[in-house]
């Protein structure tokens, strides 16, 4: 049994976590923090977990988390670079949820987070928990950069695009949609009920703090830089992530046989029958991404549309997903809820 540690466990990915958690058979959750909390029962702040999560939380200073053998950060970003290395040296795995150790350029991570990193070398040494990419370096990690949600839709469409070479990497353009839960569970005027519900918005035009984070992914799998235009927008729902992702084909491909080939074997990407359309809701609560690939009128532009639960493949479920791969067990266990609808 994997003994596993949640760190800021009263957001929606530490209860996103906590639910996957208690319905995985190899897993079991045996510590979990939360400051102002501590001493509250878990069920009481989220009776959805009564007869399944019997711990309280504690503080980070007097949980059991050494005697973990992984610790999931859900938490914001800037705590996790804190307390990793302390874990580490023990002997316990890191997952980290927040973006405390996705991007290699710590000056280009200063500048869009706003501090100084705590720990540039555990940065150096993170694996980026993308398993579809990354699989094989996750298995062999300490550290795991659990990848953002934007992020995860986003590399998941253009990645046959760009691994396949058969398009113009300068320009890319990624117009992209999330549920209200993406903003974190706090309160916050934007996403009130009376002003995120019948409304639609874009923000962060000028920059998103996932930018940089997706290009550091398409560039990799480029090998060259990238150049991306990122543009999301907020819808009046829960969850989920829709990208709809353009680019510009430079050779002439069978799209369709493309996109099944490459995900053929991922057991968490599902591309969809030819002129198929993705919806959020049929992703929503599980760990599928679905992927349609589009070539409007026979041209020269490719129209890929991207889907994924954003508490899900974009964070908890993920994390999840990575820790089954660090410790030995097949990548879907616990995962295969099936999606709720309606």
């Amino acid at each position: 049994m994997i003994k596993a540690g949640i760190v800021g466990g009263t957001g929606y990915t530490g209860v996103e976590l906590l639910r996957l958690l208690a319905q995985h058979p190899e897993a079991e959750v045996t510590a979990i923090t939360s400051r102002k909390e501590a001493g509250m029962k878990v069920a009481e702040m989220f009776p959805s977990l009564r007869g399944r999560v019997d711990l309280a939380f504690t503080t980070p200073e007097t949980a059991p988390l050494n005697a973990c053998d992984v610790v999931f950060f859900a938490t914001p970003n800037g705590v996790a670079m804190q307390q990793a290395r302390a874990l580490l040296d023990a002997g316990v795995k890191v997952i980290d949820l927040a973006a405390d150790f996705r991007i290699q350029d710590i000056a280009e991570w200063s500048k869009w987070y706003g501090m100084e990193h705590a720990c540039p070398d555990l940065v150096a040494e993170a694996v980026y928990g993308l398993p579809e990419i990354n699989r094989d370096q996750v298995k062999t990690a300490r550290l795991i950069a659990n990848p953002g949600c934007y992020p995860t839709a986003v590399q998941l469409g253009f990645l046959p695009l760009i691994e396949a070479g058969v398009i113009d990497t300068s320009w890319l353009v990624a117009d992209c949609k999330s549920g209200v839960s993406g903003a974190g569970r706090k309160a916050e005027i934007g996403a009130l009920y009376a002003e995120a519900t019948d409304n639609f918005r874009a923000y962060a035009v000028a920059g998103h703090r996932h930018q940089p984070e997706i290009r550091q992914g398409l560039a990799r799998m480029a090998g060259h830089d990238v150049n991306l235009t990122f543009v999301p927008h907020l819808t009046p729902m829960i969850r989920g992530i829709h990208a709809t992702l353009y680019a510009r084909l430079t050779k002439d491909v069978d799209l369709q046989t493309l996109f099944e080939a490459r995900y053929a074997g991922e057991y968490f990407v599902d591309v969809l029958p030819a002129k198929g359309h993705p919806e959020t809701r049929s992703v929503r609560a599980s760990n599928l991404c679905r992927i349609a690939v589009h070539r409007p009128q026979g041209g020269d532009i490719v129209v890929v549309l991207s889907v994924i639960d954003n508490l899900v493949k974009g964070a908890s479920g993920q994390a999840v997903q990575n820790m089954n791969l660090l410790f030995g067990r097949s990548e879907n266990t616990g995962l295969t809820q099936v999606p709720v609808s309606p």
